[in-house]
C-alpha cells in the first residue's frame, strides 16, 4: 500500500517524504544588449556540483519566475528545483526572466494582428550568443547540441520549438508545452519549409487548455513527423485528459519530459 500511495504523489513531494539531497538555486544578472536590458537569470545546480569535477547537460528554461518560487511566480511554481531533486537529475538549469510588459515581444516569432509582438529573433539572440557563452565559460557545462535544451510552456512553448527551427546545432533537445501555435500560422509555414528536423521533441498539452490547443499541436507534431522516419523515437506527443493551462499542468509533467528527454 505504502509504494502504491507514493507512486501516485507528484515528484516534488517525494523529495519531502524521502529526504532527498538538494541542489542549489542562486540568481545573477547578466546584461542583454540584444533586448537593450539587463535579464536576472535562475540558476539550479545539482547535488554534488560543488564537490565533483563532472561535466552537465544544460536546459535553458523560459519565465523564470514561475520556475523554483511561488513567491516570485504569477500563478504557482513549477517546483522544478524538488522534481529534479528527487529524480537525482544531473543537469544545469538556467532560468530566463520574462520581460513582464515585453514578454509577448521576447517570446513570439511574428506579430499577430490583434497583440503585435515578433521579437524572439532578438531574444533567441540573447541566449545564444550572449548567456550560453557565459554559462559555459563559468560552469561546468557539456557544451554540445545533445547535451542542451531549451524547454517552456505556451509563449515559451512556442518560441522554445522556434529555437530550435531557428538554432538547430545549439540546441538538439526541447520540451514543448501548451505551445501557443495559435499566434501566428508563420511557424507551420517555417516549419514546412525546414528541410531536415533532428531535433529530440517533447510535446505536451492538456486537453481542457482550448478548443483549438490539442488541434494546433496535432498539427505541428504532423508536420514535424513528416520531416522524419518515425523509427527514430525523436518526437514524444503526451496529451493529459481535463489538462488545463496552468503551472499545475506544467509541473506535473516536467519530470516526465526530463527522463524521456535525457
Amino acid at each position: 500500500m505504502k509504494k502504491q500511495f507514493f507512486q501516485f504523489l507528484p515528484l516534488f513531494l517525494l523529495t519531502y517524504f524521502y529526504g532527498w539531497s538538494q541542489g542549489t538555486v542562486t540568481s545573477f544578472t547578466i546584461e542583454a544588449p540584444q533586448l537593450k536590458s539587463s535579464k536576472k537569470i535562475w540558476l539550479y545546480l545539482p547535488d554534488g556540483y560543488s564537490t565533483s569535477k563532472k561535466k552537465y547537460p544544460v536546459i535553458y528554461m523560459h519565465d523564470a519566475q514561475n520556475l523554483f518560487d511561488d513567491k516570485t511566480s504569477y500563478a504557482g511554481e513549477w517546483h522544478i528545483d524538488e522534481t529534479l531533486d528527487s529524480l537525482k537529475a544531473e543537469v544545469i538549469i538556467v532560468g530566463i526572466e520574462h520581460g513582464n510588459e515585453k514578454r509577448m515581444e521576447e517570446l513570439t516569432p511574428y506579430p499577430n494582428e490583434k497583440y503585435g509582438g515578433g521579437k524572439a529573433d532578438a531574444y533567441l539572440d540573447f541566449i545564444v550568443n550572449t548567456l550560453k557563452p557565459y554559462i559555459d565559460t563559468n560552469y561546468r557545462t557539456k557544451k554540445g547540441k545533445m547535451n542542451t535544451a531549451i524547454a517552456g510552456s505556451s509563449l515559451g512553448g512556442l518560441v522554445s520549438y522556434f529555437a530550435v527551427l531557428k538554432y538547430p546545432k545549439v540546441f538538439g533537445k526541447a520540451a514543448i508545452f501548451s505551445p501557443s501555435f495559435w499566434f501566428s500560422n508563420d511557424i507551420y509555414a517555417q516549419t514546412e519549409n525546414t528541410k531536415k528536423l533532428k531535433t529530440k521533441l517533447y510535446f505536451l498539452c492538456g486537453d481542457a487548455e482550448s478548443a483549438t490547443m490539442v488541434s494546433d499541436m496535432d498539427k505541428m507534431v504532423d508536420l514535424v513527423n513528416d520531416k522524419r522516419c518515425s523509427c527514430m523515437h525523436l518526437t514524444k506527443k503526451v496529451i493529459v485528459a481535463d489538462g488545463k493551462h496552468n503551472e499545475k499542468l506544467w509541473s506535473n509533467a516536467f519530470g516526465k519530459a526530463y527522463l524521456w528527454l535525457f
